[in-house]
């Protein structure tokens, strides 16, 4: 297992070794940078290499492989930030950053920094996988011809198939002008799968994908085989045949999409809803989780700006950002400013308790950073953004909350929204649920759209299950145009009252 000086030692051999840098070299323009005068600032190198794979109508269209790398050079003063950036890595490009970046000040500065070439942050990403290599490029083209196939053979009514694979290995090194030195390395692999259906002239859709911080034998994994009639967080498995991952995916699928040709239009109205454990937790995700990043905060851009200290959800409510999840989509060691990954407790029994910080929010409103300044690449600049965003689990059982339900819904599977973080306003599109009368689950329903207000749907969340479930290893999160990796979770949850849009 690597430790924290053994990826700053891989990493810098990798970004700096091999196109003709060095740490003593890095350490003087880090003091140069000092001497303007900034309050802080970084250099930050990144290398990411991907390949991708897509499969539609029976025939592989495309296998692309990628390497980009660079750097970007960042001065803070104030709230002014100064950012260079090449994608030449070497000793005169980062020469001619430095000075663009010491531009932001002149007023001169400390220059005595001494690189600490030896962390120990806690590792919790290690790094240990090469994603890309870890099958041949004949048993990836079988993998997704064999979906194509077992997608086919499960349903006559399966029209079309497409099929992504993906797979990166993302390496950054970070030295900061108080002396931090930090790397990572994250291998990361994803599978989706989307179905299209018809029958008698009506098409359908569905839609499945997994993905892990590791390399694609995690596709390979067996998993049990699930019924056709599963309903996640109500049906039991009780077969012990299983079946590859991969398979799995494509199964999932078939199933959503052959769903959704007998799902039923939903009439709008305010009723009870029920989400499951999970994915659902992409609404609290949107409409709580951006509305505590300290930069909407600061600026008066979030229904939360004035709120710390109040109660903003129901008290069975707990919401938690945690860099530190065995497994999570949105782990890491250090975030993109040198900072160890936190455990941070966003509202508690719900009263609103902190925000999620970076170093320059934090700065200038009085507060340490909690390891939550990302950036998604090399020319990007770090802003507050979410790591692994969960509500945590209470005492009432999945089947105990459905049943509580007399008319209701019971919403499964989210496609995107739409999030007014200044308002708190949302609207979420289901895509799969399900009508619930006397507790028990009755047909599918379709077109079933969520819409609220984030703080009055909190606090009418009345049953909190006993059942944390994270997402399937896919999520991404968009924000000032950058995308960056981010785990969401959610046991199963009672909301008193939501508005539900529908087509009729």
């Amino acid at each position: 297992m690597n430790t924290a000086s053994d990826l700053v030692k891989i990493t810098t051999k990798k970004l700096l070794s091999e196109n003709g840098m060095s740490v003593d070299y890095i350490e003087g323009m880090i003091n140069k940078l000092c001497s303007s005068g900034v309050d802080f600032g970084d250099i930050f190198f990144m290398c990411s290499v991907s390949e991708s794979w897509r499969l539609s109508e029976q025939k592989i269209k495309s296998g692309a492989f990628s390497i980009d790398q660079g750097f970007g050079v960042r001065g803070v003063l104030g709230e002014k930030t100064a950012l260079a950036h090449s994608d030449e890595i070497n000793n005169h490009s980062l020469h001619q950053a430095i000075r663009a970046a010491r531009t932001l000040s002149n007023k001169g500065g400390s220059s005595d920094v001494r690189l600490n070439l030896n962390p120990s942050y806690k590792i919790y990403n290690t790094g240990n996988y090469d994603p890309i290599n870890s099958i041949g490029r004949e048993q990836k083209v079988q993998m997704l011809n064999e979906i194509d196939r077992f997608a086919r053979s499960l349903d006559s009514r399966v029209r079309e198939v497409k099929i992504g694979l993906n797979s990166s290995n993302e390496s950054s090194l970070l030295f900061t002008t108080e002396g931090v030195t930090a790397a990572e390395i994250t291998p990361q692999v994803t599978l989706s799968c989307a179905v299209i259906v018809e029958e008698n002239g009506v098409s359908e859709s569905g839609h499945s994908a997994s993905g892990k911080i590791y390399d694609l034998s995690f596709f390979y994994e067996d998993v049990p085989v699930l019924p056709d009639d599963y309903v996640r967080g109500v049906s039991s498995v009780s077969s012990v045949e299983t079946e590859p991952r991969y398979l799995a995916i494509a199964r999932d699928a078939v199933r959503q999409a052959l769903l959704n040709l007998r799902a039923v239009p939903i009439k709008a109205g305010t009723m009870p809803v029920v989400l499951a454990s999970g994915w659902p937790a992409v609404l609290i995700h949107e409409a709580i989780g951006h509305g505590l990043e300290a930069d909407a905060c600061r600026k008066g851009q979030s229904v939360f700006h004035d709120k710390m200290g109040e109660e903003v959800a129901s008290k069975l409510c707990t919401i938690v950002d945690d860099g530190t999840v065995d497994n999570g989509t949105g782990t890491f060691n250090v975030d993109s400013e040198g900072v160890p990954s936190k455990r941070n407790i966003l509202i508690e029994n719900g009263v609103l308790k902190s925000f999620m910080y970076d170093k320059l929010n934090a700065r200038l409103m009085g507060k340490e950073s909690t390891g939550n300044g990302r950036r998604a690449d090399y020319y990007c600049k770090p802003i507050p953004r979410m790591t692994n965003t969960y509500l945590l689990s209470g005492k009432d059982s999945p089947q105990d909350i459905i049943r509580s339900l007399d008319d209701g819904i019971y919403a499964v599977d989210f496609s995107g929204g739409q999030v007014d973080t200044v308002a708190g306003k949302f609207t979420f599109t289901a895509t799969e649920a399900y009508r619930v009368k006397n507790g028990e689950i009755k047909y599918p329903v379709k077109d079933a759209t969520l819409i609220g207000n984030a703080i009055g749907v909190m606090k009418n969340i009345s049953m909190v299950g006993n059942n944390l479930e994270f997402d399937k290893g896919t999520g991404s999160c968009g924000k000032q145009g950058q995308s960056i990796r981010v785990g969401l979770g959610q046991p199963t949850l009672r909301i008193d009252s939501v508005t539900v849009g529908g087509s009729r």
